[in-house]
């Protein structure tokens, strides 16, 4: 629901809730002033704060009380909350950069969250409070980099649990507020420019595409070609032999999608926006309409070095390769948002679309099997990712002491990735070769050369609704009781091909194990595969995987809670409730052949579980107080990690295959929590956290270099939380007199530990071990944990107009990001160094012909740190996936009329 923050100034108020996981205090009536109120001196401080947005589950509960607070004081669980004024200030483009600032939060790889060490499969992400479904096939969360910031409104984590959010809690929720209508019409345009130092100005590679790709949408250039859709839908195996290969060969690789070019001097990253909004008052009711639409243009390259071991001391390398990647993505949203108010009812109807593209390109040389052969591997390929969804939310004051709370919503992803396009040439480098000073591909299977084209696509709905009904039995005691379902449905399909040619041909001259003459080996890819060549020699396609190349995945989830918010004296409040949820989670393979396979790799669970939760608030002073909290949650496996299929994570340079054998994991939480609001916008908080969980899933490597998924035994997390935000006065004269120093500093020192003992057993589809020690390690950390996370910010502001310049320090020590390849004894894990980071923003605000001009200046990652990935074991260290991020620097303007 949409909830207006207030701090009224110089009056004792009466604290209310508009959602149960918030208290925010809002103008209300005089009440007697007791012993522990406010001081004039201390109410006469408080200013007029921003307005923050919230949309989150649940209905009205109000908390009695005196005492002037803010969000995070007042309410009854543990939140942080980012409103837009604060997202601007970090000047991050996107909601994940901006909650990479909240204490205990990491953001790790393509906008995935993680809360107190904690992977993305612990943190819930919801829109207005509304799930969303993800377009990406490894996940079921969606990445937060998807969610420009200029439509979201505020960011509200909550780390402890309560029962009116959903039970896969696991680490937090991150509640997404989209902006609503403002009672001041406006028109917003907004222009930047960026680059880093890697990439502007440098050396990159792209390909064509299609004249239309860079406004991130395909003209038709890649859909696929007759013989192909043919095929597809003819339900034929192509290892029936009855199949005409040759002819769908030829139609798959042209210079538009294969011919990688140079481009010697890349462009600088720009981007545009336009936001307008305006009400009208009809009669007693307000409408009003919002609407936003944003583009942006973005390029990045990387040299990778990317090394892999066999062996368990990783003595010896089995490859060794270093490239280049240049990715251009492009990134179109928009908002449209229509607001209803009557009384004290309000309708909400938000409509948001992301469509988020990267075209990539990619080379790489480097060396395998400890031979001395070169190779060079080249990829080219196009990912779309899209995002629609409409909400519908009513919020309805039916009496004074009953409220009505109803939000229904629908979205689908979709992630779409056709022509992935794989070559590999190789340069024997031996004397008695005649072409060994050369590259060559002979599409032998590997041996000599390799080509493949993949096709892959995702699609994914989801429907949700919930309902809560809040009602005010006493006063300072709240009941609430609410319902929610959801019904999520994922199809997710992968068609291989490999190219390959005949060993034999009759009547040509061919290199060994390739009927391919010696000069057509030496092509470039167009060229190697282009018709003539094809039907010539008759190179034809072999399916990688014929298996289970489709499925269909289904949560169906039903949930029913109660809880109540009680104020049991003025200092002592309790927040507790219970929630009992049912899913039933289905995974089966769809049958696109006409003669049917074996299909094991199905799975089907059915679950409920009772899920409390509480928190009691002690205030020990007006300014101080503490807080317990413990509950129950759940984490299920995400669709990906159950479906046996293939899939090539272009961003990690990795391949994934899911286990339908994994099962819930079951989180036990309890936290401490002291808190000082020592002024008003100024606080101090220590906290220690306990979480135990039974049957975490965690990903390994098999020694193909595939990552799967198991359930380990058992892990335990610990960990400390400060945080502390100051504001200094400046001097009351002269060019100091309007501005305020900010102080902002929060530690986490999180452990945790894998619990792995010697009996302990694992499930893993078609595996030849159960033992649990095969798999994972006694005591190693959880993946995605780091010991230390530290966020600083020190600022300059100005209280008269829009002035600031702030200065943002990051640390995060090494994480682990996957297990090593396993067996007895397994590899050491694959950390991550995130290192030390430093980011400047300055933002200033100007008059324009009676306009409102905003610029910005930001300079990113100032320390050059890079970006690190390693295995080590004793003097044997491999970088896994490392290369050079460079610095970013940014200008942007806006003008608001």
């Amino acid at each position: 629901m949409s909830i207006a923050t207030r701090l009224a100034s110089a009056v004792l108020i009466t604290t209310a809730l508009t959602a149960p996981n918030l208290a925010f205090a809002q103008a209300a009536e005089p009440v007697p002033a007791e012993d522990n109120a406010a001081t004039p001196d201390q109410a006469a401080e408080t200013p007029a704060q921003e307005q923050v947005e919230v949309s989150a589950p649940g209905g009205e509960i109000v908390v009695t009380g005196n005492r002037v607070r803010n969000i995070e004081r007042s309410a009854p669980q543990v939140v942080s909350v980012l409103s837009s004024a604060e997202i601007a200030r970090t000047g991050e483009g996107n909601i994940a950069g901006a909650l990479g600032r909240v204490t205990g939060l990491s953001v790790v790889g393509s906008g995935y969250v993680y809360v107190r060490g904690l992977g993305d499969r612990y943190s819930l992400a919801l829109l207005n409070g509304s799930p969303l479904p993800s377009p990406e096939p490894l996940k079921r969360v969606v990445p937060l980099d998807l969610f420009p910031s200029s439509v979201i409104a505020s960011s509200l984590v909550q780390k402890s649990y309560s029962a009116n959010y959903p039970g896969e809690f696991g680490g937090g929720v991150i509640n997404l507020t989209t902006k609503a209508v403002p009672r001041d019409p406006f028109l917003s345009i907004g222009f930047g420019v960026s680059g880093d130092t890697e990439t502007t100005s440098h050396l990159g590679y792209t390909y064509y595409g299609s004249g239309s790709d860079w406004a991130g949408f395909d003209n038709g250039q890649r859909n696929l070609p007759p013989a192909l859709q043919a095929f597809l839908g003819s339900g034929a195996r192509i290892s029936s032999g009855t199949v005409d290969t040759p002819a769908i060969a030829s139609q798959l690789v042209t210079g538009r999608n294969s011919a990688v070019q140079r481009w010697q001097h890349l462009p600088a990253n720009f981007s545009g926006s336009l936001t307008g909004a305006k009400s009208w008052d009809i009669g007693a009711t307000n409408l009003g309409l919002i609407a936003a639409l944003g583009y942006s243009n973005k390029w990045l390259t990387r040299q990778p070095h990317q090394q892999r071991s066999l062996s368990a001391d990783l003595s010896t390398i089995e490859s060794d390769f270093t490239g280049l990647n240049t990715d251009n993505r492009i990134v179109v949203n928009g908002l449209l948002g229509v607001g209803l108010e009557f009384g004290e009812n309000k309708l909400r109807w938000t409509n948001l679309i992301i469509r988020d593209t990267v075209k990539q390109a990619r080379l790489a040389t480097g060396k395998q099997n400890q031979t001395n052969v070169d190779y060079m591997r080249q990829n080219t390929a196009w990912y779309e990712r899209q995002l629609i969804n409409t909400q519908l939310v009513g919020e309805f004051k039916l009496t004074p002491d009953l409220s009505l709370d109803l939000r229904g919503s629908y979205a689908k992803s979709s992630r779409n990735a056709p022509f992935e396009l794989y070559f590999e040439y190789l340069r024997t480098n031996a004397a008695a070769d005649p072409l060994g000073a050369y590259f060559v591909n002979r599409l032998n299977n590997g041996n000599g050369g390799d080509a493949r084209v993949t096709f892959s696509e995702l699609d994914e709905t989801l429907w949700s609704g919930s309902g809560d009904l809040s009602y005010k039995a006493l006063p300072g005691l709240s009941v609430t009781i609410g319902g929610a379902f959801s019904d999520t449905r994922r199809t997710s399909s992968r068609r291989q091909f490999q190219f390959l040619a005949p060993g034999v041909c009759e009547g040509v001259p061919s290199t060994p194990s390739s009927c391919l003459p010696s000069g057509v080996t030496l092509l470039r890819p167009d060229y190697l595969l282009g018709p003539d060549v094809v039907k010539t020699f008759r190179i034809g396609l072999i399916e990688s995987d014929e298996g289970n190349p489709a499925f269909l995945a289904q949560l169906r989830n039903a949930a029913g809670y109660a809880k109540v918010n009680w104020q049991i004296a003025d200092s002592l409040s309790i927040d507790a409730g219970l929630r009992y949820e049912w899913a039933r989670l289905r995974v089966d393979p769809i049958q696109v052949f006409t003669v049917p396979g074996a299909a094991t790799a199905g799975t089907s669970q059915t679950n409920g579980y009772w899920l409390p939760g509480a928190t009691l608030t002690w205030e020990v002073q007006p300014q101080m107080q503490v807080r317990v909290s413990a509950s129950k949650t759940i984490a299920r496996p995400q669709f990906r990690e159950l479906i046996n299929q293939p899939y090539y994570d272009p961003d990690t340079n990795r391949e994934y295959r899911g286990n339908p054998l994994l099962v819930d994991s079951q989180l036990y939480n309890a936290e401490a929590r002291f808190e000082w609001y020592f002024a008003p916008e100024q606080r101090l908080s220590l906290a220690g956290f306990y979480k135990k969980i039974d049957r975490p899933i965690e990903a390994f490597i098999n020694p193909s270099f595939v990552t799967s998924y198991a359930n380990a035994p058992r892990a335990t997390l610990y960990g400390v939380e400060f945080d502390v935000q100051k504001r200094f006065s400046l001097g009351d004269e002269g060019f100091l007199a309007a501005r305020r120093l900010l102080l902002v500093g929060n530690y986490t020192f999180t452990k945790s530990k894998l619990k792995v003992a010697p009996g302990d057993e694992v499930q893993v589809f078609g595996a030849f071990s159960t033992s649990a020690r095969d798999y994972f390690t006694d005591g190693a950390k959880l993946t995605g944990q780091s010991d230390h996370i530290v966020n600083f910010e020190i600022g300059l502001e100005n209280q008269d107009k829009l002035s600031q310049q702030t200065i943002m320090v990051t640390y995060a020590s090494d994480r682990v990001v996957s297990r090593g390849v396993f067996g007895s004894p397994p590899q050491p894990d694959v950390f991550e160094q995130p290192g030390l980071r430093v980011d400047f923003v300055a933002r200033e605000g100007f008059s324009l012909l009676g306009k409102e001009l905003e610029l910005k200046f930001e300079a990113r990652n100032l320390t050059g740190r890079r970006h690190v990935e390693y295995q080590r074991s004793g003097g044997n260290r491999l970088d896994v996936n490392s290369y050079a991020v460079g610095r970013t620097f940014s200008l942007s303007a806006s003008l608001k009329f």
